[in-house]
């Protein structure tokens, strides 16, 4: 039976945290970055390298990386787009010349790629490394795609944002990348050639709400142990696939807790249970009813049901953001935009504080 990562990453608008967990519960070990925000961090689980993006505002996106947990990080190099790259915001009549704006996720390649690493980035651009990241390549497969210049745009920033990168475990030529606001693509060819694999979706903000390009999925997450088995929180809803992304379905309704919000996990065993933070609308991103809680489904979102012991039930007012929320075989954490931090050893049944005055957090992941 694998056991629950003790480690975790917490990314905030004042730097990274590293936590252990002990027997007298979790203990920051490590914080660094203190003066930038730190959007994501993961660690590969190939080598044990500690990667994090830094948004330095005025002095732009940095890309750092450890070998020891973060108690020393070495700056790399970040990636740039060519001079000849154009882009064009929701608001823009014509291109521009394309810059990096956000690295909103690093993903590590499969086993048979020891040096490959995946950038997502804002505005819209996927990179990739051979080397372990001492250069970066814009994947110009997906970037040149017809669809791009015309049918993807930001969604709540002014350029499309690639946030959610999946890579096959069995096929690493085969990665899927989910953008906002575009959709899911795929390869199957590592990159040459992408598709779109959006049937079923819906966007309510969209002339045509069933077009397969122009979707808004917010965070998008696979089943371990079950990679055909993906769920995404998408700003029109909570929304499974259970053939690899061929197509999708609704699983949830208008109204109810379950249905707004931005992150999603799921059980590395058990495809049909995945958890949600809500909100209460993408006009009111706010707790629903004031009280904060996490919904589960076990049975492939046919039911959720709110947890709430032990969360905040009066006066709330958090959301929590995209990559925010993580599981590791039956232990969660989720982070909030008020800096507060909650921990269940039990599959969400009841949560534990692990603190109420961390600075406003961007991601949160385990360390496997």
């Amino acid at each position: 039976m694998n056991e629950p990562a003790r480690t975790m990453l917490v990314g905030t608008r004042k730097g990274l945290f590293v936590l252990k967990q002990s027997k007298s519960g979790w203990k920051k070990v490590n914080y660094s970055h203190q003066t930038a925000p730190v959007p994501y961090a993961c660690v590969d689980p190939r080598n044990g390298t500690l990667w994090a993006s830094i948004d330095h505002g005025h002095w732009g996106c940095k890309v750092h990386r450890s070998s020891d947990l973060g108690e020393t990080w070495e700056e790399i190099e970040a990636p740039k787009y060519a001079k000849s790259a154009r882009m064009k915001s929701w608001a823009d009549t014509k291109a521009l010349p394309a810059k990096l704006r956000y690295i909103w996720v690093i993903t590590p390649g499969g086993l048979d790629q020891p040096g490959r690493i995946y950038l997502g980035t804002e505005p819209g651009g996927l990179f990739q490394s051979n080397d372990g990241g001492k250069t970066f390549k814009l994947v110009k497969g997906l970037w040149n795609h017809p669809s791009r210049a015309d049918q993807w745009f930001g969604g709540g920033r002014d350029f499309p944002a690639i946030h959610s990168i999946f890579v096959d475990p069995r096929d690493s030529k085969r990665v899927l990348v989910s953008i906002s606001c575009a959709g899911t693509f795929e390869t199957t060819d590592d990159g040459k050639t992408w598709a779109p694999l959006n049937k079923g979706l819906t966007a309510d903000f969209l002339p045509d709400p069933d077009s397969e390009i122009g979707q808004d999925p917010h965070f998008v997450a696979a089943s371990e142990n079950h990679p055909d088995h993906l769920w995404q929180q998408n700003h029109c809803g909570i929304f499974r696939s259970t053939n690899g992304a061929r197509s999708w379905r609704m699983v949830s309704k208008p109204g109810d807790t379950a249905h707004f919000g931005f992150p999603i996990s799921v059980d590395e065993e058990n495809p049909d249970m995945a958890w949600v933070v809500p909100a209460v609308s993408d006009t009111h991103r706010v707790a629903v009813d004031g009280k904060l809680c996490v919904c589960r489904t076990t049975d492939g979102g046919r039911t959720w049901r709110a947890q709430r012991n032990g969360l905040p039930q009066r006066e709330c007012y958090d959301v929590t953001f995209r990559h925010a929320l993580d599981n590791s075989f039956g232990t969660l954490s989720f982070g909030t935009t008020t800096g507060n931090l909650y921990f269940s050893k039990n599959r969400g049944r009841s949560w534990d504080t692990i603190g109420n005055n961390f600075p406003p957090i961007y991601s949160v992941r385990f360390v496997r």
